[in-house]
């Protein structure tokens, strides 16, 4: 077939792009190279073949001597090393020949298989090559090592290396020479004297302090400039100088607390997106983002170092790298705590704050008591600063998971931290309507019917402005206040609530009682009667103690008052314990507890005074008064202020300020039921020794009680302590610091004659002997009491 390609003119040569040509050139040399590489390949084939050929003859290795291995072995190098140009004509076509029969060649003779199965395994190939010595004489007398062999088509090569001879002696020598240059050049260490190792620790200690003053000083004064020195200043953490390690790590981590607590913005720092990186921004945007977002990696660095100090201290592990000895990990373990306190209270609105609350919680279960009262006393600090809920929640739930965890077996100072949370009012199955109700507008069909156009296009702006007023108002933040309360409540509750069921045995139920005495008013009423049942009979079990039987009174009052007046219950199992357990206070260290005493009272009688009857009255009274003997004079103001309640609560209760009995029978003041005790046929006589107290203050109560506690008249109190409620009266009045109050007015000295000399009514003789014994040196000599008896028996 005729080609009909024709050649392309110069003028489409000159149109073609030079990258066409390029492409075509290396076609063309593509092609000479594969063709160069298939020749090769077709070379190589029929020189394997030959060689495959020519070692399947029959060959007896047992029989052979290690010289004629040897010889084979160089006669195969030697052909395979064989050009095929100098072949004689005749053997190269015949070797031609049989490179098209190869298969025939590869092939064992003997074997009946099929050309296209794929050659095996035989064995015959490995033990030809285990029966080869493996020392030939030819070898030179040298130590060799036998590598793994390779196995081709060819057969087995062996691998040999020879081993190396190392020069013991001169290596030594050598070593010996380095060690003397190295003794050489090394000048001996000066030895320093104890002042002059002081002074110099005195002088990088200053240098330090000056370095982290300046970086400090420079970053307060341009934070956004600054977060290389900022990174510089956190690198100090790691000082390595071990004479002045431990305090620079401290003063680091304390600068670093407060460097983050000034610069560190009121908002949290979010990550960016993609689509925001991608977006073109000003400079200044993009100067705040870089320093946001240093910021906060460095803040992540430094809350890392802080929990790694703590978790070394806490696993007592000294790395080797490190030049602080193991004792000094504990201070700087305290004051790693420190800085996560003070940044738990101060930056509960910044990034990882949830991390720090991880690492404090546990904490406060410390066996360190310095420890857990700092970590304590952070949380309390946050409880009560925090106004809308989200940090304490968070608190909150780490410290029910720790309880649980523990088995309940923690602290109580854990749960009492629970009595800081400022929760007042809970969504309690209340409609969020009721909660925050909203403001309601006018419907299509009103506007229609009452408005023009004109009216309804107003009206509609307005609507929308309302709207929006309505959005940046209170009411949006008061719903989600009430709800971050009730569900940090519920949390509180839970744990008390397991406590109760699984732990009553438990050190924490004291607080457990606390804590329920505290928010039994927001309790859910569903769970009341369950309630009261365990709480009864925690106090029937007797195996609580005073206070803890206080708490638990405490707590069924609270429940009873609040939503628990639909309740249809008479809690006389409280009353009567609360009136066997009140002469367990005295004035010694269940002093304090007569302010929950107090409080119970006042919720008992002062806010169920319709439930209560008079002969349940009088009887506290009575035992109440018997009880203001016998306590400290704050305990007996709060009691007379309680008395002067009850007094005026129940008209009738001047029946014990007269000595007529009304009715029938005999008062019996040990009996432990109130409600048949006779009360009314007795009277209060101890106001009259309580008359007589030391105490002002219990003085004016105990003669106001007297004349019947009027609100008026010469008997009435003054209106800074009837006006004052009896649990404020007893702290007012507390000496706990050892101070009196009222304080106690300061006596003026009497005048007294002025003496120039002291000695004016010694006798003069007398004043010689001492003048003489002053002057004398005093001389120990061996007291003799028994001496003057002697002298006396022996005259």
């Amino acid at each position: 077939r005729k080609n009909t390609k024709r050649v392309p003119s110069f003028r489409k040569l000159l149109r073609t792009s030079k990258i066409k040509l390029d492409n075509k050139l290396k076609n063309k040399q593509y092609k000479q190279q594969s063709a160069a590489k298939k020749y090769r390949k077709e070379q190589k084939k029929l020189r394997e073949a030959v060689r495959d050929a020519i070692s399947r003859k029959p060959f007896p290795l047992e029989e052979c001597k290690k010289k004629q291995v040897a010889e084979k072995w160089e006669k195969e190098e030697e052909e395979d090393a064989l050009p095929l140009d100098m072949m004689d004509e005749d053997d190269l076509k015949l070797m031609e020949d049989l490179a098209q029969k190869a298969s025939f060649l590869t092939r064992d003779l003997s074997s009946d298989e099929p050309v296209h199965v794929k050659k095996r395994k035989h064995e015959s190939v490995i033990d030809k090559y285990e029966k080869v010595p493996r020392r030939m004489q030819t070898e030179p007398e040298k130590e060799l090592i036998h590598l793994l062999p390779i196995k081709d088509k060819g057969g087995i090569i062996p691998q040999t290396v020879e081993k190396p001879v190392l020069n013991v002696a001169q290596d030594e020598e050598d070593m010996e020479e380095m060690e003397e240059a190295e003794d050489f050049n090394e000048e001996p260490l000066p030895v320093l004297t104890p002042e002059e190792m002081a002074a110099q620790r005195r002088q990088k200690l200053q240098e330090r302090k000056m370095h982290i003053a300046a970086l400090a000083s420079a970053i307060l004064s341009e934070p956004d400039n600054s977060i290389k020195k900022l990174k510089e200043l956190r690198a100090m953490l790691m000082e390595q100088d071990p004479n002045v390690a431990v305090i620079v790590r401290k003063l680091v981590m304390v600068s670093l607390m407060e460097i983050f607590k000034d610069i560190a913005p009121s908002y949290k720092i979010r990550p960016l997106t993609e689509a925001e990186k991608a977006t073109k921004v000003k400079k200044e945007t993009q100067k705040l983002r870089e320093f946001e977002e240093g910021l906060v990696s460095q803040y992540k660095f430094y809350l890392e170092n802080l929990e790694q100090t703590i978790k070394d201290w806490k696993q007592r592990k000294l790395k080797k790298s490190n030049v602080i000895s193991l004792k000094a990990y504990k201070g700087l373990a305290e004051i790693a705590v420190k800085c996560l306190c003070e940044l738990l209270v101060a930056l509960p609105h910044f990034n990882f704050h949830n991390n720090i609350i991880v690492l404090i919680v546990p904490l406060m279960n410390d066996t360190s008591k310095k420890i857990s009262e700092l970590c304590c006393e952070a949380v309390k600090k946050l409880f009560k600063q925090d106004k809308l809920g989200y940090a304490s929640l968070g608190v909150v739930k780490v410290i029910s998971g720790l309880v649980k965890s523990r088995n309940y077996s923690v602290r109580p100072e854990v749960l009492k931290v629970f009595l800081h949370l400022r929760i007042k009012e809970v969504e309690l199955q209340k409609d969020s309507e009721d909660i925050a109700p909203k403001k309601k507008f006018m419907t299509y069909k009103e506007k229609r019917k009452n408005l023009s156009r004109m009216q309804r296009k107003w009206k509609k702006a307005e609507e929308k402005l309302e709207r929006e007023l309505l959005e940046a108002e209170a009411s949006e933040s008061k719903e989600k206040k009430l709800k971050l309360h009730t569900e940090t409540l519920n949390v509180v509750f839970v744990t008390y609530f397991r406590i109760l069921k699984k732990a009553q045995k438990s050190p924490l139920l004291p607080a457990v009682l606390e804590g329920l005495a505290k928010f039994a008013h927001l309790i859910n009423v569903e769970f009341f009667d369950d309630l009261l049942i365990v709480l009864h009979s925690l106090i029937a079990s007797g195996g609580l103690s005073y206070r803890e039987s206080l708490h638990c009174i405490l707590s069924a009052f609270h429940i009873l008052s609040g939503q628990g007046d639909v309740l249809n219950i008479d809690p006389m199992k409280f009353y009567t314990h609360l009136y066997k357990t009140l002469f367990s206070l005295h004035a010694g260290g269940t002093n304090d507890d007569v302010g929950i005493v107090l409080q119970c009272l006042d919720v008992m009688f002062a806010k169920r005074r319709k439930q209560v009857s008079q002969q349940r009255a009088l009887a506290f009274l009575k035992r109440l008064s018997t009880l203001a003997l016998h306590v400290l004079p704050n305990s007996s103001v709060g009691i007379l202020a309680t008395n002067r309640v009850l007094m005026q609560t129940f008209p009738k209760m001047d029946l014990l300020l007269d000595n007529e009995s009304q009715g029938s029978g005999v008062y019996l003041p040990e009996l432990d039921e109130p409600e048949h005790c006779n009360a009314q046929n007795t009277a209060l006589w101890e106001l009259h020794l309580l008359q007589r107290h030391y105490h002002p203050t219990v003085q004016k109560f105990a003669a106001h009680l007297i004349v019947g506690a009027p609100t008026e008249g010469s008997g009435a109190l003054s209106l800074e302590l009837s006006q004052r409620p009896a649990t404020e009266l007893f702290e007012a009045h507390s000496m706990r610091e050892m101070t009196f109050n009222p304080p106690v007015a300061s006596v003026t000295p009497r005048r007294k004659d002025t003496f120039s000399q002291m000695d004016s009514f010694i006798d003069e003789e007398l004043s010689k002997q001492f003048q003489q014994h002053i002057r004398e040196t005093a001389v120990h000599k061996p007291l003799d009491f028994a001496k003057h008896l002697k002298e006396s028996s022996l005259s």
